[in-house]
């Protein structure tokens, strides 16, 4: 059985809130938070070391762009659509699909997963719980701006390490090591007939069977192309380009960059990161290996009433894995490490979505609006906006508790291969290709977007069913995995926005060529009729 926090893990906790508030706030107090660079973008100070840390908790992005990015001198990815295409509507699009995509994506997994991790270890009430990290974030956001995440990030990151580090360490030790691991992991059955014994209401059904036992090639990242997790074609074509759009054009994440004091600082900061994005395969991925070995019985759960007993959700309880083997495994001391190591990545992430939400909405969105507005009102309307998320990401909590179902990653999947393949072909098409247009872009993006939205709305209405229950949805939603859509959205999309530059070139062109044409043949009617009146003067005289 899982052990509970003791008084020696809550004071870590403590004296982590206490560390990580007291850095927040010194950080502030260097910066010129007051100014529209200084809040935002940290006013373009900021050293590799500190960028790489702070992408790493938040994820880290590609390099490609940040030289188009830097010198375009933007503040947000929604400016950059504007500056390159011109118009305003891809940035109005853009703007608005951001924010959508941080509330219903974003905080929806970071609140339930943290939340999560308290009621596992602590038993608090969700609610409280939740509200007094958003609170706490919320603060360090609001008064601090960039400085004080990327700072915050700094030590959250070592923090997060150095703790995953412990847990990997102490896991294969009590495993046997990557040999066990391997070996072991395909041999995590639960125990049917135990969990029968020991809970006589309980049933279970055959058509459950398949989710019981790690699947035959459940250690291969390449699968079939007809594979329901992970088909390569789709991973391939799909997936990838898609990622585009998180990896390089996520405020969240370029936001970061943005702050760099050189494009040498930028581009050593994505390089920096990417080495330590390495680690998740040891410090995530294998813990969790480990975790299904250790509780198979209760991470395999063998019916949705099983399922809810175990962990509150039908669905599945591989989300409670990590913390059930963090309460498990670790000694005294280290459990509350662990705790505030989980913390760590909550607030980061939190407060990156806060910052980058309000950056986006004030200089996108409010500045758009109100064009004469000082940079003390902007600044303001950012915090305001940050006061805003805190209320609608706890009203917000509820609506998460349902839909969460056990499979939140699936979920978060789904939603972005729905949405975001359009707005990463225009982003590659803005940088490498410069015949792209403003109407080539925005059709290319609506018809993706219309697409993506239609499929989206349908897999919300055909959700999958529990497994001892009859899989009725329409084949074109049960048979068809998201990451093919993404396939059609990325392609279908830059392909539009190809097409309709061609020809709004074309018809430009040809509407140039008519108006030269025209223009000759006026010079040349007024030029005769110059010489005519010439003539008639001269025989005049």
């Amino acid at each position: 059985m899982a052990a509970t926090m003791e008084v020696a893990d809550i004071v870590v906790v403590a004296i982590y809130f206490i560390l990580v508030l007291a850095i927040g706030f010194l950080a502030m107090r260097k910066s010129n938070h007051n100014t529209v660079n200084g809040y935002f973008l940290a006013g373009r100070s900021m050293n590799w070391a500190a960028i790489g840390a702070s992408l790493f908790v938040s994820n880290i992005g590609s390099w490609l762009f940040i030289p188009v990015y830097i010198q375009s001198g933007v503040f947000t990815m929604p400016e950059y659509l504007s500056k390159r295409y011109g118009g305003r509507r891809l940035k109005v699009y853009f703007a608005a699909l951001s924010l959508i995509l941080y509330i219903f994506t974003k905080l929806s997994v970071d609140l339930y997963a943290g939340a999560l991790f308290i009621q596992e270890s602590l038993g608090w009430n969700l609610y409280l719980s939740i509200i007094l990290l958003i609170t706490m974030t919320a603060v360090l956001t609001v008064t601090g701006g960039l400085v004080a995440v990327i700072y915050t990030d700094t030590v959250q990151a070592f923090l997060m390490i150095t703790g995953a580090l412990c847990l990997t360490g102490i896991s294969l030790v009590k495993v046997g090591g990557l040999e066990g691991v391997w070996t072991k992991y395909m041999q995590a059955s639960p125990n049917i007939t135990a969990i029968l014994l020991s809970s006589p209401n309980l049933t279970y059904s055959e058509s459950c069977h398949h989710h019981l036992s790690p699947k035959p090639n459940a250690l291969r990242i390449l699968r079939g192309p007809r594979d329901p997790d992970l088909p390569w074609p789709g991973f391939l074509l799909g997936q990838t380009p898609a990622s585009l759009w998180y990896w390089c054009t996520d405020q969240v994440v370029v936001q970061r960059v943005l702050a760099a004091k050189n494009i040498a600082h930028a581009k050593g900061s994505t390089i920096f990161a990417g080495f330590l994005k390495i680690l998740p395969m040891f410090v995530i991925v294998i813990p969790g290996m480990i975790s299904r070995i250790f509780f198979a019985d209760e991470l395999a759960c063998i019916s949705p009433e099983h399922c809810l007993e175990v962990c509150g959700s039908e669905a599945g309880c591989s989300n409670v894995a990590y913390p059930r083997l963090v309460m498990s495994v670790m000694p005294v001391g280290l459990r509350g490490l662990m705790m505030a190591v989980m913390i760590a990545a909550l607030m980061s992430d939190l407060d990156s979505i806060f910052n980058s939400a309000s950056t986006i909405f004030t200089l996108d969105i409010y500045k758009m609006l109100r064009k004469k507005a000082s940079s003390r009102e902007l600044v303001m309307v950012g915090r305001l906006f940050v006061v805003a998320m805190v209320i609608i990401s706890i009203a917000w909590v509820p609506v998460i508790i349902e839909m969460q179902g056990g499979q939140m990653f699936y979920y978060i999947q789904e939603v972005t291969d729905y949405l975001t393949p359009p707005v990463a072909a225009l982003f590659l098409l803005g940088v490498l290709w410069r015949r792209c247009n403003e109407t080539g872009a925005f059709w290319g993006g609506m018809v993706g977007f219309t697409i993506g939205a239609l499929r989206l709305v349908l897999a919300l209405v055909y959700r999958e069913p529990l497994c001892d229950q009859p899989d009725e949805r329409p084949s074109f939603i049960k048979d068809v995995h998201f990451m093919y859509v993404a396939v059609l959205l990325f392609w279908g999309s830059a392909l539009v926005a190809v097409v309709k530059s061609a020809q709004t070139t074309l018809t430009s062109t040809k509407w140039q060529k008519e108006m030269e044409e025209e223009g000759g043949m006026r010079r040349r009617w007024k030029r005769g009729i110059a010489l005519k009146q010439e003539e008639q003067s001269l025989g005049g005289g």
